[in-house]
């Protein structure tokens, strides 16, 4: 009977009845999380008298930004001038480390050290390459009180001593656009007491080989033109190498550190042997100046750099094995295939 009613309905027209629609349940709001802020304690590394305290510092905060609230409350302490530890014998943490990634709980204790007037690295640079050009050009115009007053003002009879003084002053000149155009300078700033040591070096050696090239005794090449040309290529081709690594690793754009990797500048290709060929076109350079002066002086500079400049590929060479997992094995500090 009932299918016969409902066969009925249909015949008539009439529609079967529609189930109310259930509204879809409002989504449960979100709790807020709660923010956990720390408490940090600056303590004087020397006395251990307690400097500062910090309360409600937010998690997320980073070193340089806790150095930025230490130097409000001590206008003399600049946040290059501070370094903070987390314990007495500890290496000081970076501007960049995050608070809360840091081992230490809700309450934090920092050990402060002066690290006195600081400089910018690009001031250093530049005092480092102006004072090597402006000594050369003194002993090469031989200004009084260098040699002979007979020789004041007097120009060399060789050729070799007017292409070598072109030579340095171009590699200096070179370095000191490079440092105000094409460096990127990573680190902030250096102790102030330290460019004394940095000019000593680069200042002394400069005058120290000046004055040996530029002497009105000097001799030339015991080979003679071809000596000298041989040296000038070398010269020539490594500063042009070492200027296309500078722009090649100025264009690996930060912030997100990178691998260098050669380019379609021939000179780059080095890469895929030597981590730092900027000093190994760098040695290359002094090599050739040496070739192409025969000086003594010229030659105990190039193998002063060259260590200094080891020592300096060898730690960035390391930091690279260390912070990419796919950094090419194949590639050596400085030299390829030796060092």
């Amino acid at each position: 009977m009932d299918i016969l009613a409902l066969e009925a309905k249909k015949t008539n027209g009439a529609e079967p009845e529609k189930k109310p629609t259930s509204r879809p349940k409002p989504k449960p709001q979100k709790k807020a999380k709660r923010i956990v802020y720390f408490e940090v304690e600056i303590v004087d590394l020397k006395t251990k008298e307690k400097l500062l305290l910090l309360d409600k510092v937010e998690p997320t905060s980073t070193v340089l930004d806790i150095k930025a609230l230490f130097h409000k409350s001590y206008p003399k302490w600049y946040p290059a001038r501070q370094a903070l530890c987390l314990d007495p014998k500890a290496k000081c943490l970076r501007d960049e480390e995050v608070l809360q990634t840091l081992p230490v709980g809700t309450t934090a204790s920092f050990y402060f050290s002066d690290l006195g007037p600081q400089l910018t690295w690009g001031t250093v640079f530049l005092a480092e390459c102006l004072g090597p050009l402006i000594l050369y050009l003194m002993f090469y115009f031989r200004l009084p009180f260098i040699y002979s007053p007979k020789y004041d003002f007097t120009s060399s009879k060789h050729w070799v001593v007017h292409l070598a003084c072109m030579c340095h002053s171009f590699h200096y000149i070179k370095r000191v656009l490079e440092t105000l155009f094409v460096h990127r300078i990573s680190h902030g700033t250096m102790p102030l007491r330290n460019i004394f040591k940095n000019c000593g070096y680069y200042w002394c050696s400069a005058a120290w080989m000046a004055y040996y090239i530029n002497h009105p005794l000097y001799t030339t090449p015991f080979y003679g033109q071809q000596q000298v040309n041989t040296g000038l290529y070398i010269f020539l081709f490594c500063q042009i190498g070492n200027f296309s690594i500078h722009v090649a690793l100025r264009n690996l754009k930060p912030p997100v550190k990178k691998i260098p990797y050669p380019t379609k500048n021939p000179f780059t290709w080095i890469f895929w042997l030597v981590s730092c060929p900027n000093y190994t076109y760098e040695l290359g350079s002094w090599i050739g100046f040496t070739v192409m002066t025969q000086c003594v002086p010229v030659a105990f500079f190039t193998l002063v750099a060259f260590i200094q400049m080891t020592v300096w590929a060898k730690g960035k060479h390391r930091s690279y094995l260390k912070e990419f997992r796919d950094y090419p094995t194949l590639r050596s500090s400085i030299l390829p295939f030796i060092l």
